[in-house]
């Protein structure tokens, strides 16, 4: 595998990280999760222009310079360099080496991009979803980006879930209102309406605004006790695509048709084969 690094396509196994790297020790970093998807001509990226403005939004909190022209050409680079058509990309901007403590001031800065034949986050029809003990980072404590550091809270709360014998955890906050799964953000079906949860500390993700803008869906704050009565439930997530939920705890969902037309009109979306398409892709 090819990776872009600073400027430069080299091989992944001869590049080398300072092991005083800021990032490696406190989380200091920011990363974005993009499809490239083959279609009827040739590879293209979904929405990389939404992407790269949130990591820029990311990496100015942190005081990391951050060029979007700069990261969508490492972005072509590095696909073109393994030739990959279905990939999941994964840019990182991180703070590097320099002396311990939390100021980055005067500390070096590095960009990457790697890309992998295609991830998918949750896949399959059999998601079983449990409710975390843990609570999602506040949004007034850590704003809702793709920070690094941030998704240790996401480590934990998926591998609590796991320990039980579930696939995935959802986030729900002190009130009983739903925030987000580790990784994606939910949507409910009820008597035909599809709704997206909102809230505060919840990921504004791209792939909930695309589904928001394909269907008209309804986006506001959904109680546990809302969601446990739908009809259907799913995630959804650049890695997730559209995941319909086969159960929250004991709470089991039926055959899903909604998630699952859902998730075929967005297949049809990020391939090139809607007449929506075609402003939300960046050939390759």
């Amino acid at each position: 595998m090819k990776l872009w690094f600073d400027g430069e396509v080299a091989d992944a196994g001869t590049l080398q990280a300072d092991l005083t790297t800021h990032a490696m020790h406190y989380g200091s970093g920011v990363f974005e999760g993009i499809r490239s998807y083959a279609t009827a001509h040739g590879a293209a990226m979904f929405r990389l222009p939404d992407h790269l403005q949130r990591m820029r939004k990311g990496a100015e909190l942190l005081g990391i310079d951050f060029d979007i022209a700069q990261a969508t050409e490492a972005t072509l680079q590095a696909l073109r360099a393994n030739r990959h058509r279905d990939a999941y990309i994964r840019p990182l901007a991180w703070v590097g080496a320099g002396s311990f403590g939390l100021d980055v001031t005067g500390h070096a800065q590095h960009l990457m991009v790697a890309t992998t034949p295609t991830l998918v986050h949750l896949g399959g029809a059999n998601t079983r979803m449990t409710v975390s003990p843990w609570r999602r980072n506040p949004a007034s404590s850590l704003p809702p980006l793709k920070l690094c550091g941030a998704y240790v809270n996401s480590i934990l709360a998926k591998r609590e879930a796991k320990s039980r014998g579930f696939d995935e955890a959802l986030f729900v906050d002190d009130r009983g209102f739903v925030v987000e799964c580790t990784g994606a953000n939910v949507f409910l079906v009820k008597e035909g309406c599809v709704i997206a949860v909102e809230h505060r500390d919840a990921l504004p993700g791209i792939t909930r605004d695309t589904l928001i803008a394909l269907t008209g869906a309804v986006s506001r704050t959904v109680t546990l006790e809302e969601l446990r009565d739908a009809d259907e439930v799913f995630a959804c997530g650049t890695a997730a695509e559209v995941a319909p939920i086969a159960a929250v705890d004991d709470r089991t969902f039926g055959d899903n048709p909604v998630s699952r037309e859902l998730a075929a009109l967005y297949a049809r979306v990020v391939r090139g084969e809607e007449s929506v398409s075609q402003a939300w892709l960046t050939p390759v």
